[in-house]
């Protein structure tokens, strides 16, 4: 099943803690220093803040979570399929988790993440394939192998 992924650059995380428990009635499940996060049912989505990219507060990225190699597989199929360029990694750190990943543009510009989590990390992590998807050219605005 897959679940909706949202991240957000905050410039106060205590603040923007305390808004999200009380807009979405509920406690992060986990808490660092400078990350949140909530694995929230109703809706069905992963919610992510951090104080890691301050000088850009506001949406960071947009994800889909799956819960297993296979739909990781297929949705990053589809993006190829888009003719999206995608940066893919194996077995990466980050925001405290072990995961894989795929990672995107749209044509806008829009980072998204595609990701099969399978751990958790004790360290926020880097990713090389985001690293290397902020550094390539702009999206030329073509969809969906048009």
């Amino acid at each position: 099943m897959k679940r909706l992924h949202l991240h957000v650059s905050v410039p106060d995380l205590d603040q923007s803690i305390r808004f999200y428990e009380t807009l979405f009635g509920a406690s992060p499940t986990v808490v660092k220093d400078d990350y949140a996060k909530w694995m929230l049912e109703d809706p069905r989505v992963n919610f992510a803040i951090s104080t890691r990219d301050v000088s850009a507060a506001g949406l960071d990225h947009v994800g889909i979570q799956v819960d297993s190699s296979a739909e990781l597989a297929e949705l990053a199929g589809r993006l190829k399929a888009a003719g999206a360029e995608t940066f893919d990694e194996a077995a990466t750190t980050c925001c405290y988790a072990r995961s894989d990943k795929s990672w995107v543009a749209d044509p806008a510009g829009l980072r998204w993440e595609t990701f099969h989590t399978f751990g958790e990390a004790v360290t926020y992590g880097e990713s090389p394939a985001r690293a290397a998807l902020e550094r390539a050219p702009a999206s030329s605005g073509a969809c969906c192998g048009a």
